[in-house]
């Protein structure tokens, strides 16, 4: 399909059906899933370089994925803005809906990303900058109780976890990207 000129019916005709199908096994309703469908196909017909679109199929997918990534996004007020989230005592702490259960297929493959990207960022950390933040976020110790099981001073403990958060941020920043720009 690479270097042809897309046919928007031919498109709708050839991908309709299985398109509407794979989208609506992935949300609540079938409103949810026309209304998602209604915006791959405007998005298809909006594409000023068709000439990129190697794969009209694969590509479709990928819109329709992240088309119901970003309606449950909406749905759940949870998205990845969130990772910018601070507690009342200014602590950065992990969104809601990358850590909560879901049934939610489109979430679980989001979560799954992001935990995956997680570790990814988290190996990169020197070893006590992760293990602040891993105590801190994932085993709910306070910062206090961190600095006094290793016997530092909590600026330092503050410190390094500032600069955790500072690193995960940039290294996560294009999973924001990613799902809120598309």
């Amino acid at each position: 399909m690479a270097g042809e000129r897309i046919n928007i019916i031919e498109a709708v005709k050839s991908y309709g059906k299985q398109l509407f199908g794979f989208i609506r096994g992935r949300v609540d309703t079938t409103e949810d899933a026309e209304d998602i469908l209604q915006d791959v196909w405007v998005q298809l017909s909006s594409q000023t370089r068709c000439e990129d679109i190697v794969s009209l199929s694969g590509w479709l997918y990928r819109v329709a994925r992240n088309k119901i990534t970003d309606t449950y996004r909406r749905k759940k007020t949870g998205s990845l803005d969130s990772l910018e989230e601070e507690n009342d005592e200014g602590e950065w702490q992990l969104p809601e809906i990358l850590v909560q259960e879901s049934e939610d297929p489109g979430t679980r493959e989001l979560q799954q990303l992001f935990r995956q990207e997680l570790e990814a960022a988290l190996d990169e950390l020197p070893a006590n900058q992760r293990s602040v933040f891993i105590q801190n976020e994932l085993e709910e110790m306070t910062l206090q109780e961190i600095a006094d099981r290793e016997g530092e001073n909590i600026k330092t403990i503050i410190s390094r976890k500032r600069y955790a958060v500072q690193h995960l941020r940039t290294r996560l920043e294009f999973l924001n990207n990613e799902f809120l720009n598309y």
